[in-house]
């Protein structure tokens, strides 16, 4: 938000001195985030002057319209004679009275202003739009000062249009509505410079009258508790806002529409309470509040065709929605060049209900950026007040006596504080006496010795005593103090941050990162060296992704879990699976170039628990118990932590050195491979053996086993899968579930033999259908303690063989300890391996 200090001032008294540095520090200290303090006199230097123009010559053979423009400077020029100068705008006329930098004048970011030839004439400085002078974004046409600016042709321009201010920027954070008005900040500079302050929420404004001003019915209570209005008759609608009004607008980044909408937004600025105001002759029938009905539409005053949800709520008159209330005005309701009745409303929304509307819609108005942090629900009548005296005063009109006002706001709930809690939880001394004013600056009534919730003193959060307790009842404008722990935030943010002390805990001796951690450490280290880049994918997916992957109807994959308030309603889901959201990254990095892609995450997939019921509701002015912990872990989804990758294009690239080799699906496996040794898992604990499962190929897809339980898969995706997202052929993948992986063993330290090795081939013949690995591990059985390592080096087929036979070829390692093996003991232990494979798969030598 940005606002002038001279707006400040009018609800503070600011010392006339207070340099810029102090201005931030003191709104840092309390918690706000400054973005920028300008002072605008420092933005454009040089000469700024006040410029009448006398004549406009249209100067034509060019691709835009040009004019060529004399304007009275006065003696500014130093000649008193017009100022000759090019401007391409033309929202202005002979008489008007403009801003003009003259040559050697230098405008925001360092735009230096000269003379020169231009389009055939000779230009002697600028005529200046809010944009090159930096005081908004309209660039659409020149600076046309009203009539009643009393400034003469050559005054400096500066105090005209607002530069000699000085514009404050902060950003608010989302427990802080309040000060998103001149109201809320110049509350909190009040408390942090200690100066007083004139609250304009306070003004006196009158009540509703038995007569409303309008019939209205509000029909949900709790979407809207609050709705007052009021009219204004007979409005001059040719009245212009004026000049300060305009300025102060502009320098908020507010566009200036109107006089009746510009005061609404004013009002918004100055109070935080957003308004409307309808055109009562545009308004048919009654109005009523209450929630769309599904496949509702609303035009919105940006000029979008709108289609509601029964979540929405919407004003309406007889022909149906003519607002969507408290996000947007509707067009055919809202005030135009003709309107002289005015009707004003302000009410009080469900900031819930603002915030999804908000976000569904995609209609971040400032309205709605106000309703959904929270807005002081005793406003209405003030704000309303306010308004209907800021346009009869601008632009005549009688306001009527009716005042409509539908309350239905709930008090704020108290809220009980011990009164050392401050103390015991920040490690500051805070006595009780400061505690209360702390408090009762902030807006607080309090209460002391007398526990108004009816707790006993000694229950949770309440300590023996009844003098010890604090009743607290927070002001309207803070709906965010709802709990002790808030209490205490406000006691430490207003007496100071800087008196908190910087402690740092002492670490406990002896623990370092757990076993898990170091697993998936080493898991990514592992798949890293291998070529693969680590993503982080959004966890959310579409409802559609189950059929994308082609998971089966009773697939537990399927059943997924539905965010409560999703980023996005496309994706509301969490995911169940790593693959669908790294085939997504795969696919925009394909869309973008790259073709050759090994990519993988490690993350969380997330699978419901049905039938769990709700959680525990758990305060925050105590550590829960175990067993409030134990009964909330068991409503959360469970959490596995997976790893996935997929890969597509080559693996080993061509080039001058010979052909490249594409990726597949021996690829995927040997990376689930990689992911099971790099989480120091023996080989021999670990199975590969072909399996079926989606969205992998049905005769390409493998299971990876540990201790015969299956821990993921890996192989080539299904075509159907690759054509559904646009995908390689060929593209591959492995997934695997880290935390089903037992804990690795205590590895002893191997046993290095100095005696050379014996090597010997040997090649197998079995049916196709067994696996390879399989028969490894009974030739590692057969073998004896004296084989050292076994590999598969080949695999071969052909009609010699016979149909449905193929021929495995193994390098054996033998080797002692003590000794140098004789020919003799490793052709025995060999003999032992193959015979043990003879026995279980019917394996024959090749050849033999």
């Amino acid at each position: 938000m940005r606002v002038s200090v001279s707006w400040l001032r009018e609800y503070l008294d600011l010392p006339a001195d207070l340099p810029a540095a102090d201005l931030e520090q003191a709104l840092v200290d309390l918690g706000i985030e400054v973005e920028s303090i300008v002072d605008l006199r420092s933005t454009v230097t040089g000469a700024l002057v006040v410029g009448e123009v006398l004549d406009i010559e249209e100067l034509t053979g060019f691709k835009k319209p040009i004019r060529f423009c004399r304007v009275d400077v006065g003696a500014a020029n130093g000649t008193g004679e017009p100022q000759e100068i090019v401007c391409g705008a033309r929202n202005f006329a002979p008489g008007d009275r403009v801003v003009v930098i003259l040559p050697g004048g230098v405008l925001p970011g360092g735009f230096a202003i000269g003379a020169r030839k231009t389009y055939g004439h000779n230009s002697h400085g600028m005529i200046c739009s809010a944009k090159e002078l930096g005081l908004g974004d309209d660039h659409s046409g020149i600076i046309v000062l009203p009539e009643d600016t009393p400034a003469k042709p050559g005054d400096d321009a500066r105090p005209v249009v607002g530069l000699d201010d000085v514009v404050v920027e902060v950003e608010i954070t989302p427990d802080r509505g309040y000060a998103l008005s001149v109201r809320g900040i110049a509350r909190e500079l009040a408390h942090a410079l200690g100066v007083p302050f004139r609250d304009p929420g306070l003004a006196p404004a009158p009540g509703a009258t038995a007569e409303p001003a309008y019939p209205v019915q509000v029909r949900d209570t709790v979407g809207c508790d609050r709705f007052a209005a009021r009219m204004v008759r007979g409005v001059d609608p040719t009245a212009q806002t004026p000049g300060w009004m305009r300025q102060r607008l502009t320098v908020a980044g507010v566009r200036s529409i109107s006089l009746p909408v510009d005061i609404t937004n004013y009002v918004m600025l100055e109070l935080g309470q957003p308004m409307h105001a309808f055109d009562a002759a545009r308004i048919t029938g009654p109005l009523v509040v209450r929630r769309a009905a599904a496949g509702e539409k609303v035009t919105t005053l940006d000029g979008v065709a709108r289609a509601l949800t029964d979540e929405d709520m919407v004003i309406c008159d007889d022909t149906g929605p003519v607002s969507l209330a408290a996000v947007m005005g509707g067009e055919t309701s809202e005030v135009v060049a003709s309107t002289t009745d005015v009707l004003f409303e302000a009410a009080h929304w469900d900031p819930v209900m603002v915030g999804r509307t908000a976000r569904r819609h995609k209609l971040f108005s400032e309205a709605a950026k106000r309703w959904e942090r929270g807005v002081d629900p005793a406003l209405p009548l003030v704000a309303i007040e306010r308004a209907v005296g800021l346009l009869t005063a601008h632009a005549g009109g009688v306001a009527g006596a009716e005042i409509l006002d539908l309350d239905h706001v709930r008090p704020p709930t108290p809220v009980a504080l011990p009164v050392d809690l401050p103390s015991r939880r920040v490690g500051v001394a805070y006595s009780p006496e400061r505690v209360v004013s702390l408090l009762e600056q902030v807006g607080c009534h309090v209460t002391r010795g007398v526990d108004r919730l009816g707790e006993e003193p000694g229950s949770a959060g309440v300590p023996a005593g009844g003098a010890d307790v604090l009743t607290v009842v927070p002001p309207s404008w803070r709906p965010d103090l709802t709990d002790p722990a808030d209490l205490v935030e406000e006691v430490v943010r207003l007496d100071g941050y800087d008196r908190v002390p910087s402690v740092l805990p002492t670490a406990p001796p002896g623990r370092g990162l757990t076993w898990q951690q170091r697993r998936r450490r080493a898991v990514a280290r592992s798949l890293a060296e291998r070529g693969y880049v680590e993503v982080l994918a959004h966890p959310f997916v579409a409802g559609s992704l189950a059929d994308l992957l082609g998971l089966p109807a009773d697939d537990p994959r399927r059943a997924a879990v539905r965010v409560a308030n999703p980023l996005s309603e496309e994706e509301p889901l969490l995911r169940t699976t790593l693959l669908g959201p790294l085939l997504g990254i795969l696919r925009r990095n394909l869309g973008r170039g790259h073709r050759d892609l090994a990519l993988y995450e490690i993350g969380a997939v997330f699978h419901p628990r049905p039938g769990v019921g709700a959680p525990p509701a758990m305060g925050v002015d105590r550590r829960p118990t175990d067993a409030e912990f134990a009964a909330a872990d068991a409503v959360v989804p469970d959490q596995p932590r997976h790893v996935a990758v997929v890969l597509t294009g080559d693996v080993d690239p061509a080039g001058w050195w010979g052909a490249g080799r594409p990726a597949g699906w021996a690829d995927a496996i040997e990376a689930g491979r990689a992911v099971l040794a790099a989480a120091d898992l023996p080989a021999d604990r670990v199975e590969v053996r072909a399996a079926e499962r989606a969205p992998w190929h049905p005769g390409r897809c493998a299971e990876l086993l540990v201790d015969g339980v299956v821990v993921g898969h890996a192989g080539e995706l299904h075509p159907a899968v690759l054509a559904a997202l646009e995908l390689p052929k060929r593209t591959s993948a492995m997934e695997l579930d880290l935390d089903a992986l037992p804990a690795a063993p205590v590895a002893p330290a191997p046993t290095i033999s100095g005696f050379p090795p014996a090597l010997i081939d040997v090649a197998l013949v079995v049916d196709e259908r067994v696996p390879a690995a399989q028969v490894q591990q009974a030739l590692v059985e057969g073998a004896g303690e004296l084989l050292e390592g076994v590999r598969l080096f080949d695999v071969y087929a052909s009609e010699q063989l016979g149909a449905g036979r193929r021929s495995l070829a193994y390098k054996l390692t033998f080797r002692a300890p003590d000794r140098t093996l004789t020919v003799e003991e490793a052709v025995a232990a060999r003999d032992a391996a193959v015979a043990r494979a003879a026995e279980r798969f019917g394996a024959t030598l090749r050849g033999a």
